[in-house]
């Protein structure tokens, strides 16, 4: 399936060197936030104005882009969604900050994350309700993007901060394979579960992010043909359906989306084959656990011992349980992690990708818990791609997703199922 002409990468193609496409975009970008922000609080810093140079000949033409306060930005503060770091502004960008700017792209402002990346909340809203969390920890990105401010933003994953908070916000979240963005300038919470993401408007737009700062492929977008080439829509021939030993946690109006999103593709002509839910995966979930206790305690608990009051209780006490774990519980951890990857690939042999849902249901009432990342946390562990679109609305209006997983490495053709499921969906 060939892009539309409206379509957003249709549209920058069209648009490239037109210095007057890239400031319409900014200001209307401005325009939103301006009309959103008082309530929404998605972002932590805006600049007061944007230099946009020579990006109208660059691929992202000017596109303004929200980023994770987790990512270093040399000329706006960082402070890791922590007290700690107010006003802080590192020497360098992070790498994915360098390569937005370098690409054309706009760093339109820093977007609220929940204490580094863990579950202490920032003020951010869901922009459906706003009684209602946007998810976590990459609150203000899913946000920013769900009420139309920017079409693309920056997240971080370690168990479900991507996926679950693009479900909630009714956004497209992809989580690339562990490993295949350098996370240089960017805080660390637990590197052996940490992932960079994106939020965007459709499929398509994550797939731009992924043939940009994944494959480092930006002759994919040199004209409409090279996109068509590069991203082509397809249809598996089989999906593998997984419930999970957790699927009592699940609201009945998730499920009655899930089932009835199955039903929709099956009626396009994909067969589904229900998979066993591993043996092991309570005891992945535990071994995610140690390996996140261990690996923040390392990377956050210096910062906890030094600043104690300026650290939440949800911090405070995570670093201390990971003081507390025995070094063969984490090794045994890290070799659960390995033996089940491999185990994995196996598993899910024959079906052109996997599918769950990507949270228990809609964005919960309230601000003071962001929710329960269980269905987001195994493909954590295993590091493998997922993508989650949008897939309808629970009785309140409330966004609902539909979670999509392929093998590690195999990112773009997740993304292309991903996108044949978002077209069968509508």
């Amino acid at each position: 399936m060939s892009a539309k002409k409206d379509s957003f990468v249709a549209g920058l193609i069209a648009s490239r060197g037109s210095e007057e496409a890239c400031r319409a975009r900014l200001e209307a970008a401005q325009r939103r936030a301006q009309e959103c922000e008082p309530w929404l609080k998605a972002f932590v810093y805006r600049p007061d104005a944007y230099e946009t140079g020579d990006a109208a000949a660059k691929p992202l033409a000017g596109v303004p882009i929200g980023v994770k306060d987790l990512m270093a930005t040399k000329d706006m503060p960082t402070t890791y969604g922590s007290p700690i770091y107010a006003g802080f502004r590192p020497a360098e960008d992070a790498w994915i900050v360098e390569r937005i700017r370098a690409f054309g792209g706009v760093v339109f402002g820093k977007t609220v994350t929940t204490e580094f990346a863990w579950r202490e909340p920032g003020p951010t809203v869901n922009p459906w309700n706003r009684l209602h969390t946007p998810g976590g920890s990459s609150s203000g990105s899913a946000a920013a993007v769900g009420a139309g401010i920017v079409p693309l933003a920056i997240g971080t994953q370690t168990v479900g901060s991507v996926i679950r908070p693009a479900a909630f916000c009714g956004v497209v979240g992809y989580k690339p394979s562990h490993g295949k963005l350098p996370s240089v300038g960017v805080h660390p919470l637990a590197p052996s579960l940490d992932h960079i993401g994106f939020f965007a408007r459709s499929v398509e737009g994550a797939a731009l992010c992924h043939a940009l700062f994944v494959d480092a492929n930006p002759d994919a977008i040199a004209d409409l043909n090279a996109w068509n080439e590069y991203f082509a829509v397809r249809q598996p021939r089989k999906l593998g359906v997984v419930r999970t030993p957790f699927w009592d946690r699940v609201s009945d109006e998730q499920q009655a989306n899930f089932e009835a999103t199955l039903a929709r593709l099956q009626a396009a002509g994909v067969t589904l084959v229900e998979l066993d839910p591993f043996e092991s995966m309570p005891s992945m979930l535990d071994a995610l656990q140690t390996i996140l206790q261990v690996e923040a305690y390392r990377a956050i608990g210096p910062a906890a011992a030094e600043h104690p009051k300026l650290i939440s209780q949800h911090m405070l006490a995570l670093t201390a349980t990971g003081a507390a774990v025995p070094a063969e519980k984490y090794e045994a951890a890290l070799e659960l992690q390995a033996k089940v990857r491999n185990e994995y690939e196996a598993w899910v042999d024959g079906c052109g990708a996997i599918v769950t849902v990507p949270a228990t249901g809609p964005a919960p009432a309230g601000l003071a818990d962001t929710g329960d990342a269980t269905f987001c946390a195994p493909w954590s562990l295993l590091g493998v791609p997922a993508v989650t679109v949008p897939s309808g609305r629970s009785q309140e209006g409330l966004p609902l997703g539909f979670q999509v997983l392929g093998r590690h490495g195999g990112d773009l053709q997740t993304l292309q199922t991903a996108a044949w499921i978002e077209t069968v969906l509508g």
